[in-house]
């Protein structure tokens, strides 16, 4: 399972508005690329459909879709958003992580 607070919920709702899209059919795609740092990084992005093989998760009225490959990654991930003196920005609590970059971007297992 992947879960989003409340408050990362109402941040990508924002965001949708912000991008236009229909709140009835957007999507956060939240995927894992090689790259970063630490050997792995997040990426997310805006999908209206979901592909074969991916998995939809719904927490706080906000839907996830992740691919299989990534889910491999993100299982048990919580999505979260922070704000304050030094910035703002989501954070990726990921079990799955054994190691993280300073920025929170990427991270190893």
């Amino acid at each position: 399972m992947i879960q989003v607070t409340e408050k990362a919920s109402q941040q990508i709702a924002h965001l949708i508005g912000e991008e236009g899209l229909n709140p009835a059919k957007a999507m956060l795609r939240v995927l894992v690329k090689k790259g970063g740092c630490s050997g792995w990084s997040y990426k997310m992005d805006f999908d209206t459909e979901a592909k074969e093989g991916d998995k939809i998760f719904e927490s706080h009225q906000t839907k996830v879709i992740v691919d299989s490959q990534s889910l491999l990654y993100l299982l048990g991930m919580t999505l979260d958003f922070e704000g304050g003196l030094n910035g703002q920005g989501f954070v990726f609590v990921n079990p799955n992580a054994t190691k993280t970059c300073g920025c929170g971007a990427s991270f190893g297992v």
